[in-house]
């Protein structure tokens, strides 16, 4: 049998609303990646960031796993490549994308895996779904964020012991130190993602792309700049629309007041 080519690890589906799915889909090895699949991975991210058409991207795994990590039967390929080549690194891609990205978090997400879960902006988990770090484990140098990342989310003294120990964060972990948004069934996890989209996607899209770029750079200063940052984004914003665009917010507002509300 031939083996799958790469963009076939790698499954992109678009609806008409605006939601894009991209599926990890190498369930019998748990998704792990190989370096084909990483590759794949951050074009698949650049493409939908340059759609317009694409308002919201869910990430998600196929199978029992969201992300085993890289496939260690090709470590040599993966660590020896270019760690810099920022085309080809599937998180850099997640955290240049302005579309809001959430994670659909189904079983297993390791090291790797966990990465990619900690580059979205939103996190849904199933009820069974375990984050693990095991870069200690295996001998093998964090280069995706999660040093940095994780003790920023969950505090610092408990990341110290997530990925000194190796110890699994479960979905209840998850959820109650602030990882995780949401955690549902595990039948559900994809349902509930594209719930979170449908909402994302009913409000104004511009001001979406802005809201979550002023709220990720500002999440890298200090507060006082980060406030001098919202101030200075606004001021322009303000300055920059017509009185055309004004009236269009308001009719904007008013047919919104008078829609039944959002179930969530």
């Amino acid at each position: 049998m031939k083996a799958a080519a790469p963009m076939e690890l790698i499954v992109v589906e678009r609806d008409p609303a605006g939601v894009a799915v991209v599926t990890i889909n190498r369930p019998k090895s748990l998704n792990s990646l190989t370096r084909p699949m990483i590759v794949s991975l951050a074009a698949a991210i650049r493409r939908l960031d340059a759609d317009p058409a694409v308002g919201v991207v869910v990430i998600t795994g196929r199978g029992r796993a969201f992300c085993s990590g890289v496939d260690l039967t090709a470590a040599e390929e993966v660590f020896k490549g270019d760690v810099k080549d920022v085309v080809a690194d599937p998180v850099v891609q997640m955290e240049r994308c302005r579309k809001p990205i959430i994670g659909a978090i189904n079983g297993y997400a390791v090291t790797a895996g966990f990465e990619i879960a900690l580059a979205c902006d939103i996190l849904i988990a199933g009820k069974d779904a375990k984050f693990v770090d095991t870069h200690t484990r295996f001998g093998i140098f964090p280069s995706w964020g999660l040093s940095q990342k994780l003790p920023r989310i969950i505090g610092i003294n408990r990341a110290r012991e997530v990925s000194l120990s190796g110890m699994a964060i479960t979905a209840e972990m998850a959820e109650k130190w602030g990882l995780v948004n949401h955690v549902v069934d595990n039948g559900e996890v994809l349902k509930k993602a594209k719930e979170v989209a449908q909402a994302i996607l009913r409000n104004n899209r511009d001001m979406v792309l802005r809201y979550k770029s002023v709220i990720n750079d500002g999440s890298k200063l200090g507060l006082g700049h980060a406030l001098a940052l919202e101030k200075e984004r606004a001021h322009s914003y303000y300055n920059g629309m017509t009185k055309e665009q004004f009236a269009d917010m308001q009719k904007f507002i008013s047919l919104r007041s008078s829609k039944p509300s959002s179930k969530l």
